[in-house]
């Protein structure tokens, strides 16, 4: 879908100064580097600020922060918060996602104790199972696999080859995208001498609303009452929450990270990509944590940390920075065990 905007509308919806080209038309957006005159662009650290001056885009959004060179000659839409301010024009250009028509598709199949709410787009090959339940408004795309007693709330959107297996809930507006699974038996075993006897999982998982899951995300069911990941939260995609985990509202949990069995997260927290967090370790409200850190011991709130194990951020910088050291550290030790050596040999009798 085509969309052109002028570039004083843009400025309208972003609520700042209209530059000298306010009729200027923009048909789309694109890199500082491949912008053509047509096309707007993003500007949000120092880094880039040098590509400004050979951008051909008709305008380009930029925070108040910036230092801008003198003369440019690029009109630029001054913001608060660049990147807000992106997310707003990106939702302006976005072409529509494909989705099912309302209605139930002839090749699905729905138990007769389902009960599906108003206005739902059920697409092809899906599978609904007994007594399970679905709000106003979902929309399960091809291949959608929902096991017994579950119950969707309104507004929720599955995309291709989501499986939500048996006795979980989600809330409202939960968007689960392609090929996650929700209900995977945590990973429980006991050795008892001679092998490793499972432990059953009778547990659930529930979803509150507006939570985001992205693609080959797996959540594990309890091992008795609840996994639950908080409102608001927003889960990247291959991320692995174990059994008895528990998220708290409005956390970022990016790609490849991974939480073992009975973790707890506070409020807002941030795990960066391919953090482990080990089993029942408490992340306090609105800590972070960064890439590749690995949380062995519970984590104050409102504390970053970093590193393996990972400690306070600035405590592990220095530590790393130590590192970096050790060979030159070991050449001096060794050239002083020779001094002394030597030494001992020249007083020796």
């Amino acid at each position: 879908m085509n969309v052109a905007v002028t570039v004083g509308q843009i400025a309208q919806l972003l609520n700042t100064p209209s530059p000298s080209n306010a009729q200027a038309v923009v048909t789309g957006l694109n890199t500082l580097e491949e912008a053509a005159d047509s096309e707007l662009s993003f500007c949000g650290s120092e880094a880039y600020v040098r590509q400004l001056s050979a951008t051909r885009a008709a305008a380009v959004i930029v925070p108040r922060r910036l230092k801008i060179p003198a003369g440019l000659r690029v009109p630029l839409l001054v913001v608060e918060d660049a990147d807000l301010a992106m997310a707003q024009v990106l939702e302006r250009f976005a072409p529509p996602v494909p989705r099912p028509p309302i209605g139930v598709d002839s090749s699905t199949r729905v138990d007769p104790s389902a009960i599906l709410g108003r206005i739902v787009a059920i697409g092809p090959n899906v599978v609904i199972g007994a007594r399970s339940r679905l709000g106003d408004g979902c929309i399960l795309h091809a291949g959608v696999y929902i096991g017994e007693d579950v119950s969707l709330g309104d507004g929720c959107e599955l995309f291709p080859g989501v499986v939500v297996r048996e006795r979980i809930t989600l809330g409202n507006r939960v968007t689960i995208h392609a090929g996650s699974v929700l209900g995977t038996d945590g990973f429980g075993y006991r050795w008892d001498g001679q092998r490793h006897v499972k432990v059953p999982q009778i547990g659930t998982i529930i979803v509150e609303d507006e939570v985001e899951i992205g693609s080959c995300v797996c959540i594990d069911r309890a091992k008795f009452s609840a996994t639950r990941i908080g409102h608001g939260t927003k889960i990247d995609n291959l991320v692995q929450i174990g059994h008895n985990v528990v998220v708290g509202p409005h956390c970022i949990i990016v790609g490849q990270a991974g939480l073992a069995g009975s973790a707890k997260l506070g409020t807002g927290v941030v795990l960066g990509g391919q953090t482990a967090v080990r089993d029942h370790v408490t992340i306090g409200d609105a800590a972070m944590a960064a890439a590749c850190a690995a949380i062995a011991d519970d984590v104050e709130p409102k504390t970053v940390v970093s590193g393996m194990p990972a400690l306070p951020h600035r405590q592990s910088l220095r530590e790393q920075a130590a590192l970096r050291r050790l060979p030159d550290l070991v050449v001096q030790v060794r050239k002083l065990q020779e001094e002394v050596e030597s030494l001992r040999k020249g007083i020796s009798p």
